[in-house]
């Protein structure tokens, strides 16, 4: 049996509930909470027959690692999700839209680009192994329950990787401070993996090299650059305004 992890927050386990409540193993609620939005959840949880334990704050931090649990905790077995990133592009009906993340390592902005990616209508968010954050209960948090609905890939080696997209004949494209032309100048009706890197250092130089094309964000202010989940949002919803969604 694989090992159970922790999700906590409404938004992460009123997900789960609706497309996975099987996969919960318990679930701890703050005894002493008794308002209107507990109650609901309370009552959807317990139709779909999920096991609930009543709990106090010092045991739903610990087992959440934050006091941002809302009151509510629960272990849950990962959900099955396909095998590998060529499995689920053999599936996409229509022009794949992609989001690759290179050197994004904090949490809290992965989970931000998971609930973009997620609103956008993105297929799938890739990120290297050696240089990304993986899923985790603070990542769930923040993502608001998208971490449930947008497959997270990990994968060895990134360029190669976005070899391999290119030879589905998938656009492959970064955005970069200095790129020759903007966002808007560029034509993302077509199947497409757009690429940003961390804030402030951007992708890696052999990421920046395997991209068919680098566009930039305009920048009207003094600022030099958006947070990364603001300018994932800003180039996905750009794909999806040329798109006509």
């Amino acid at each position: 049996m694989t090992q159970a992890r922790v999700l906590f927050g409404f938004h992460a386990l009123t997900v789960r509930l609706k497309t996975a409540p099987g996969s919960i193993v318990e679930l701890y609620i703050d005894a002493t909470r008794r308002d209107a939005r507990m109650r609901q959840f309370v009552e959807r949880a317990k139709e779909a027959g999920v096991r609930l334990l009543d709990s106090d704050e010092l045991r739903l931090q610990a087992l959440a690692g934050t006091h941002r649990h809302q009151g509510v905790v629960a272990k849950v077995h990962p959900v099955p999700a396909a095998k590998s990133l060529d499995d689920l592009l053999d599936t996409v009906e229509g022009p794949p839209l992609l989001l690759v993340l290179d050197g994004v390592t904090d949490p809290h902005n992965l989970g931000a680009c998971l609930r973009v990616a997620d609103g956008a209508g993105a297929h799938a968010v890739i990120a290297p192994k050696d240089h990304a954050v993986g899923l985790n209960a603070t990542v769930s948090k923040v993502a608001s329950g998208a971490a449930e609905t947008v497959p997270y890939f990990m994968v060895t080696n990134l360029a190669r990787s976005l070899n391999e997209l290119k030879e589905r004949n998938i656009r492959v494209v970064g955005t970069a401070d200095d790129a020759p032309r903007t966002l808007y100048a560029a034509d993302l009706r077509e199947p497409l993996a757009l690429v940003l890197g961390a804030e402030g250092q951007g992708m890696r130089q052999l990421t920046r090299k395997t991209c068919d094309e680098l566009v930039s964000l305009p920048m009207a202010g003094a600022v030099e650059s958006l947070n990364v989940s603001v300018a994932s949002g800003i180039c996905l919803y750009e794909a999806v305004r040329q798109r006509g969604a």
